[in-house]
């Protein structure tokens, strides 16, 4: 099935395919053969799951994205007093490759700038034989989750052409910024920007970041969690150059964009985000990349200062059908045909709020049981607290997709979300008001779908149908049609009042009653239904407790009453009789146990 994420993502890239819009970098030569059609989105979850769409697997080099990361690594080796004493953390207003170090101290403004990043990349420690360079990789590879390498063309034409930075470099070490002569430095800054990457890499980047430092692919850790914080918050006010501010406003994640193409975004502890396209703006970022990210926030509402945004899991419980049942009483053959078929019904709860990043995971969870064979998914939405437009309007699309599939999807117990459901075009049939309704429904399309026909008892049964009756002879049989009255109640009328005493028990022989437990001064709920074959009041009856519950007709009901008194009159003229229906009807209770067993662990698993 095509995820409604992975749709999106499709549309999202035909919207922007065929925009030309700004120009390849050309001020280092090797970039200026950049094909300005490549074009790649991708979204990496936190916990692994990759979308893409477009030359996600295009390599080039990550250039600038690097400051961000890197910047991490030197807080690691020094500590942030340390670097905080070289590099600011303040917007500089100004160009990537401006000279803009801050008066009297000669310290550059930012690590996002091209004068911050050849400062942290001083800061580096050179150990366990390794050089700079080779921890530099060795630490980008660690996010990236595959071993990285240095495009030696894109390097060389880099530090041939490298004059700015060059000056850039002696400015710092004339400023004490830089404890040696920069030479190795600046050629360790030009090959970590020539680090080749794809698309697919930047978002599995910028989903470690999402995870606490903790690649979500090789669950890895990349980064020292103690600084993650750090990263971002550079990454959020100097990522995007002299952009940041309209950037955080617009898109409001933490980002980095290099004029290789990349940019790469996060939202943390929910994904990351990397889209690659070579043209560039006139601040340096990728032309559709920057659009591509701003429609993403806006209709996917991404926006970090979102108050709906959390990393909360949306399932609170998941089980199967045939384990948690609808509240009716079924024939023993078709109870058992539930059970056995029960998992093609499914239950997902849901909780807290519902946003792009919590709903996704679901959205695969579901792709997943409909691919698994599952037919009927129940989405209860009774815990949901809060919900925006965008994960309701995926909801919304996966129920068109799985239906495509023969895969029914239903909503229960809505509540304050019933008017965005209906809103988005939820079918007002696929919307119930009680978890019970909806399984109900469920389980009678699986019945149907197995049985050929509808469990129901269409025509009034013989004695010998009803699982109460099933061992009685036929002299047995004949006595009890001689020696019972039949009764009849119309639609609504009450065949036991809680409280009563229990002198009979009634079997229906036609129409429908529900169990009902009062829950408030004038609320009722439903605990059970019971059709034409089925014992009534049995429980009260034997233990000659008082009635618990109501017992209301739902429609015209007929039915065989069984009175105390006859029923102890077995003992003299019939005790084989009397033996054999109580054995039918501990047999019957103990049935129900064993599924309220069923249903409490089921619950108890999730």
């Amino acid at each position: 099935m095509l995820s409604p994420i992975q749709e999106y993502l499709e549309q999202l890239y035909s919207r922007y395919a065929s925009v030309m819009d700004g120009h390849v970098a050309d001020y280092i030569p090797e970039l200026a053969k950049a094909d300005p059609r490549q074009f790649g989105i991708c979204i990496a979850t936190r916990d692994g799951h990759v979308y893409e769409v477009g030359d996600t697997r295009q390599a080039f080099t990550i250039q600038s994205m690097s400051k961000a990361l890197v910047y991490g690594l030197a807080l690691e080796d020094r500590g942030e007093e340390h670097v905080l004493s070289r590099i600011g953390v303040e917007p500089s207003g100004e160009a990537f490759n401006a000279i803009s170090l801050k008066e009297g101290t000669g310290a550059p403004f930012n690590p996002m700038i091209n004068a911050g990043a050849i400062a942290t990349c001083g800061q580096i420690l050179k150990k366990d034989d390794k050089s700079r360079i080779d921890r530099v990789v060795e630490y980008l590879s660690g996010f990236a989750g595959r071993d990285l390498e240095v495009n030696r063309s894109v390097y060389e034409s880099e530090s041939q052409t490298g004059h700015r930075n060059r000056a850039i470099g002696w400015l710092l070490r004339n400023f004490g910024i830089l404890d040696e002569d920069p030479d190795e430095t600046l050629e360790t800054y030009f090959q970590q920007c020539s680090l080749e990457v794809t698309c697919h890499d930047l978002a599995v980047m910028a989903a470690t970041l999402a995870n606490q430092g903790i690649n979500p692919v090789t669950r890895k850790r990349a980064i020292n969690a103690d600084y993650v914080d750090n990263v971002l918050g550079v990454m959020a006010t100097c990522g995007m150059y002299d952009w940041s501010g309209e950037w955080i406003y617009r898109v409001g994640l933490p980002a980095k964009s290099g004029v290789g193409g990349g940019i790469i975004a996060v939202l943390p502890g929910q994904l990351g985000i990397g889209v690659f396209s070579p043209p560039l703006d006139s601040q340096g970022n990728s032309f559709r990349g920057i659009k591509v990210c701003m429609d993403m926030s806006r209709e996917l509402a991404l926006h970090m200062l979102n108050p709906t945004a959390t990393p909360l899991s949306a399932v609170r419980l998941a089980y199967q059908g045939g384990e948690v049942v609808a509240r009716r009483r079924l024939p023993p053959a078709t109870r058992e045909l539930l059970r056995e078929h029960g998992p093609s019904i499914q239950v997902i709860e849901l909780q807290g709020g519902l946003t792009f990043s919590t709903i996704e995971p679901v959205i695969r969870q579901a792709a997943k049981l409909a691919d698994e064979g599952s037919k009927h998914l129940i989405f209860d939405l009774r815990a949901v607290v809060s919900a925006n437009s965008v994960s309701f309007i995926l909801l919304a699309n996966l129920s068109t997709r799985l239906a495509e599939q023969g895969v029914n999807i239903a909503f229960c117990q809505p509540g304050k979300t019933t008017t965005l459901l209906r809103g988005i075009g939820i079918p007002s049939d696929q919307i119930f008001a009680t978890l019970d309704a909806a399984l109900e429904s469920c389980e009678d399309a699986l019945l149907l779908n197995v049985i050929g026909s509808s469990w129901r008892p269409e025509t009034p049964l013989s004695l010998r149908s009803y699982s109460l009756f099933r061992t009685c002879t036929v002299e047995d049989l004949d006595f009890i049609t001689e020696q019972l009255q039949i009764r009849r109640y119309s639609g609504s009328e009450t065949l036991i009042a809680a409280g009563d005493s229990a002198d009979e028990m009634f079997v229906l022989i036609q129409g429908t009653v529900e169990v009902q437990i009062s829950v408030g001064e004038n609320d009722c709920k439903r605990v059970d239904v019971l059709t034409a074959g089925m014992a009534v009041g049995e429980m009260a009856f034997l233990d000659g407790s008082p009635r618990s519950a109501n017992v209301v007709a739902m429609e015209s009901v007929e039915c065989i009453v069984m009175n105390r008194a006859w029923f102890h009159s077995l003992d003299q003229v019939r005790p084989t009789l009397k033996i054999q229906l109580l054995q039918e009807m501990t047999r019957e209770i103990s049935a129900r146990l064993r599924q309220a067993n069923v249903e409490i662990a089921a619950l108890q698993r999730a």
